[in-house]
């Protein structure tokens, strides 16, 4: 049983091998990575894994589709014969670490765990910022322990998930949190269920893109979300766009709805040794080590030269000066949920 888990990257060379490591070894025997226009040498290193046969590397250079790079991309990619064999799929960012929580930690004990879904959902638990300032080439799951609540209210995007999905011919596309372009005939006998091992409704099997508020999604499965760093590699996160919406600068309302360091979660860890092992046979290899050296220089180096610009610095500032953010009680998510649906509700109405 093969499972493929999808990438797209730019300027991530730092953190490539880590990810890589980590989702080798939880089960994953399989990766097409999609890069564009890098500047750190994250292309040249994917270049280097392919030649190793450790994964499949396309560059994603444009025209892009209208939905944006990312999206692109998985346009592309279910074209292509590597996807079409996969037996699991896995679209992923490079800032998300699957994190199972069930028998050996590993693809195979969460199967055996839900042996007869074809679509789990992976649920976001964030990763806050553990109060870091200064870029630091160390592991992220060792220096971001800091997270939200297993049970969260407030953002709705603190819900999101990714999708694992039998590709069976069910779906006909990869997609960027939950397969697409479904055939009608077989959603009858898809099964989706949660990373707490419940069966989902109808609606997941070709709409949802989040899981339910107020409970705890994560027992089995979760996926560990990293989408802010320290405060210099958000400031650099910022410089590099995001990958579904290119043309949006990130500011602070995109820090503050994913900053919580309220609870501290280890659990990852449980695949410390094999990730371990993995890593250090990827360091091993000479043009990756230099390459990966390469890669820490240059983000100091970005990070001084965007400090010479006027809004860099200033977003840089804001920062310094933003406290971790505190989740909202069910009251007052439940206030503003009330207030967000009766504003849908009227907008849909106007002509």
């Amino acid at each position: 049983m093969t499972h493929l888990a999808i990438l797209c990257v730019r300027n991530e060379a730092a953190f490539l091998l880590e990810w890589l490591a980590h989702h080798r070894a939880l089960g994953f025997d399989d990766f097409l990575v999609f890069s564009n226009d890098c500047a750190d040498g994250t292309d040249l290193m994917l270049d280097r894994l392919s030649e190793m046969g450790l994964l499949t590397h396309i560059r994603n250079n444009g025209p892009y589709d209208k939905g944006g790079i990312q999206f692109s991309a998985l346009k592309a990619a279910a074209k292509l014969r590597q996807v079409k064999k996969a037996d699991w799929i896995l679209p992923l960012d490079v800032d998300e670490f699957v994190n199972i929580h069930t028998g050996d930690h590993t693809l195979s004990a969460l199967h055996t765990a839900l042996p007869d879904a074809t679509a789990i959902t992976l649920t976001w638990r964030l990763f806050g910022n553990n109060g870091q300032t200064r870029y630091q080439d160390k592991p992220v799951l060792d220096t971001f322990t800091q997270c939200a609540p297993a049970i969260m209210y407030w953002p709705w995007r603190a819900a999101m998930f990714k999708t694992l999905y039998r590709n069976d011919g069910t779906y006909r596309k990869p997609g960027v949190h939950r397969p697409r372009d479904a055939v009608s005939a077989r959603l009858a006998t898809a099964t989706w269920m949660d990373g707490a091992g419940r069966t989902l409704s109808d609606q997941f099997k070709n709409k949802r893109i989040f899981s339910d508020y107020g409970q705890d999604n994560h027992t089995l499965v979760q996926l560990n979300h990293y989408p802010l760093g320290a405060l210099e590699s958000y400031v650099l996160k910022a410089d590099r766009g995001r990958a579904v919406h290119s043309d949006d600068f990130l500011g602070l309302d995109y820090f503050v709805e994913r900053n919580f360091n309220t609870d501290t979660d280890t659990s990852i860890q449980a695949l410390a040794p094999q990730r371990a092992t993995e890593l250090a046979a990827l360091k091993s290899d000479k043009v990756l080590a230099t390459l990966h050296h390469q890669a820490v220089t240059w983000r100091r180096n970005r990070f001084d030269a965007l400090l010479k610009q006027d809004s860099f610095r200033a977003l840089f500032g804001r920062l310094l000066m933003t406290p971790p953010s505190q989740p909202l009680s069910r009251k007052a998510a439940e206030f503003l949920l009330h207030h967000a649906t009766q504003a849908h509700r009227k907008a849909r109405q106007q002509p």
